[in-house]
């Protein structure tokens, strides 16, 4: 299969192409991959940013033309540190974006597991046999403390005669 092909037909990874996307954690790889790849390259930079200003002052005011192109090398290599650090805040905000949605499918999808769970419970329960239910333990507590209120009172045995 040509590369052409391939590219209009999505040559992607038998992973992506099953779903018609990668899942959030492939992409979330891929954008730390690029995050470090933009490090690294940042990183380099710096040092060449570093070497090209020692060099244009190693040449100074001896070889003015060696010193300016060091000084515009330098210039080319802080406009791509400027572009890559917006990349890389781009690429970041993206990252948290995608960390953020994906916990939030999470989080949707347990409180659908938890309604289902709670929708199982509530299955076999009528509101008019748990009012049932309740008028009659109401009930049962009342005999009970008519019980518990005629064993309290204290036995008089006679003491209530009148001479």
């Amino acid at each position: 299969m040509s590369k052409i092909s391939k590219f209009f037909k999505g040559g992607g990874s038998a992973a992506s192409k099953g779903r018609g996307g990668p899942s959030p954690q492939e992409a979330l790889a891929r954008l730390r991959e690029t995050e470090e790849m933009l490090s690294k390259k940042q990183e380099y930079l710096e040092t060449r940013i570093e070497r090209e200003l020692a060099v244009a002052r190693q040449h100074g005011t001896k070889n003015k033309r060696a010193a300016l192109q060091a000084l515009k090398r330098k210039k080319r290599y802080e406009k791509q540190l400027n572009q890559i650090d917006g990349t890389l805040s781009t690429i970041e905000f993206q990252r948290e974006a995608l960390e953020n949605s994906h916990t939030n499918t999470e989080v949707l999808k347990n409180m659908g597991y938890a309604a289902q769970a709670m929708k199982k419970v509530h299955e076999n329960m009528d509101l008019d046999k748990i009012d049932d239910l309740m008028q009659d333990i109401t009930e049962q507590q009342d005999v009970a403390q008519e019980i518990s209120d005629a064993i309290s009172n204290r036995a008089t045995f006679g003491d209530e005669f009148d001479e």
